[in-house]
């Protein structure tokens, strides 16, 4: 069995390989979806890979996703730290989801330590750059075949 993830980048992620790479790594969101991809199909699953930087769009497709989507993966930038909207988004759907993170929030800005997505989610992966996002997919992988 396939199982379909969505994957979603909040704002900022289309500037990856740009911004601060010293702190978010050299490869793009583009570099990110191909190892994505090719890791998904190696692992029996499917990725529908997006990026928005706009909150509401972000949640129409996690409000969306249970008629698609086995699991939702969400790097959620900035929204991390501000949005309870993602968060009562993410409570009213019933498929899993995991937070994903490039860096190492706890790490960081003392603003940047709260995550209100953290409260709506199965797991939380921060700090192995673009690896996080194959380590979140075997994650996923994981949540779905589960006895």
């Amino acid at each position: 069995m396939t199982y379909n993830i969505l994957i979603l980048n909040g704002p900022n992620l289309n500037m990856l390989g740009l911004r601060e790479p010293e702190i978010y790594g050299r490869q793009t969101l583009d570099d990110i979806r191909a190892l994505c991809e090719s890791h998904a199909e190696s692992h029996g699953l499917a990725v529908d890979f997006r990026q928005s930087n706009h909150e509401g769009e972000l949640i129409d497709w996690i409000q969306q996703a249970p008629k698609a989507h086995a699991g939702i993966i969400l790097n959620p930038g900035g929204y991390t730290h501000t949005s309870v909207a993602i968060m009562d988004a993410l409570r009213a759907v019933d498929v899993p989801a995991i937070e994903l993170h490039l860096s190492n929030i706890h790490r960081r800005e003392p603003f940047r330590r709260h995550s209100y997505v953290a409260q709506a989610v199965r797991g939380s992966i921060c700090g192995f750059g673009a690896h996080g996002y194959l380590l979140a997919l075997d994650g996923m992988r994981a949540l779905l075949t589960e006895d």
